[in-house]
């Protein structure tokens, strides 16, 4: 595919995600996102099939560019703290803005009954690998203290995610978020 075509992909992604966030997975239609993006319905057609691989890009890019992101700064032996810091201070932002959370969606794509939950389990893995090498890397720098890298991540993880998915369904204090991350550095630093 070429530079424009790949382009065109990106604008798409970014309408649904607006779209996901919004209604959820399952209340998407593939006109909602024509209608978002201003593309035809043959235009859309041309680059996705239906609102799942539109969603499951949507979904492996987050993965993968916050993969990229710790194996390339871990690469270039940007300190531990340094980057659980920017991780965290990301973190926090996304835990306050419930209008960008893509949690309900989420949830509805992997529950639904003809899906399986294989998919999820392998993201949830290679987030798990990923933050586990980032704990790993600080231990060993000796800036992180000696934790169960494991237990950390699931902390982390499910604090992240249950925040975000009560966050669609009723006012979050502000301070939740907050509290969270001094936990998490009060756990590693």
């Amino acid at each position: 595919m070429g530079k424009k075509g790949e382009e065109t992909k990106q604008h798409i992604r970014k309408a649904a995600y607006s779209l996901f966030a919004e209604k959820g997975f399952k209340a998407v239609t593939m006109k909602d996102i024509c209608e978002k993006s201003g593309l035809s319905r043959g235009g859309l057609y041309r680059h996705y099939p239906g609102t799942e691989e539109i969603f499951e890009e949507i979904v492996n890019g987050f993965v993968q560019k916050q993969e990229d992101e710790f194996a390339d700064r871990i690469g270039k032996g940007i300190p531990a703290t340094q980057i659980l810091e920017e991780v965290l201070s990301r973190y926090k932002e996304e835990m306050n803005d419930s209008q960008a959370s893509l949690s309900v969606a989420i949830y509805e794509y992997y529950t639904a009954a003809e899906r399986e939950n294989n998919a999820l389990l392998i993201r949830y893995g290679a987030s798990k690998r990923m933050w586990q090498r980032l704990i790993i890397y600080g231990m060993e720098r000796g800036e992180f203290r000696r934790v169960d890298a494991e237990a950390v991540y699931d902390i982390i993880v499910f604090s992240y995610q249950g925040v975000r998915m009560y966050s669609k369904m009723m006012p979050i204090d502000e301070k939740i978020p907050e509290r969270i991350i001094k936990q998490i550095k009060e756990m590693l630093l």
